[in-house]
């Protein structure tokens, strides 16, 4: 477990700061863009970390990490 625990952490940083940024975006909040652009951030090194795992639940996780890294980078652009 020792060897997960940065894993772990990363993932609730992540799961917390898309939830934020979700609701950012529905409010219209005139901090879409920095929230987005964190968040993209945050998922990108959470997927990096899953990426170094082997176990397949970590692989889909850092699948799904990267691609919402790509998306909220395009949202940052965009708001």
């Amino acid at each position: 477990m020792k060897m997960m625990a940065r894993c772990i952490a990363l993932d609730t940083d992540c799961a917390a700061i898309c939830q934020l940024a979700a609701a950012a975006m529905a409010r219209g909040s005139e901090h879409a863009k920095a929230i987005c652009g964190l968040c993209a951030d945050i998922c990108q090194s959470c997927g990096d970390e899953c990426a170094q795992h082997d176990m397949e639940h970590c692989q889909q996780c850092a699948k799904a990490c990267h691609q919402c890294a790509q998306e909220c980078r395009k949202m940052a652009a965009m708001a």
